[in-house]
């Protein structure tokens, strides 16, 4: 299995409660409509838990601005994903996302890359 592993930022218009009950309520399902098309196999939103708890977290670390979730998609192999968008549907339903994605995430600030998952405990 090959993840699609999406960090995700909200566009500065959007705020944060609003960003994740888009996500949830409405991406997520639009996701499911297409997953099929896709060849998504598995589909995960990872949403950040604001507050004292991350803030600490970042300070003891130095860390960055954090992402707004975390988006994890499963195909079966780095040529499932590669041919997800190869077939007419399968562009029509990679556009649609894109045009969904759009509405709420701020795509120049939300990395976006595939990976294998190696279980270590």
């Amino acid at each position: 299995m090959v993840k699609l592993i999406f960090c995700v930022r909200r566009r500065p218009d959007i705020s944060e409660p609003e960003f994740h009950r888009y996500w949830r309520e409405v991406h997520g399902p639009l996701v499911t409509t297409v997953a099929a098309v896709l060849g998504i196999r598995k589909y995960v939103q990872v949403h950040t838990l604001p507050g004292p708890v991350s803030q600490a977290l970042a300070a003891s670390r130095g860390a960055p601005e954090p992402y707004d979730g975390v988006a994890e998609l499963w195909f079966d192999s780095a040529e499932a994903l590669m041919a997800s968008t190869a077939s007419p549907e399968g562009a029509a339903a990679g556009r649609e996302l894109l045009a969904d994605e759009k509405r709420f995430i701020d795509h120049a600030r939300s990395p976006i890359f595939p990976a294998e998952e190696h279980q270590v405990v």
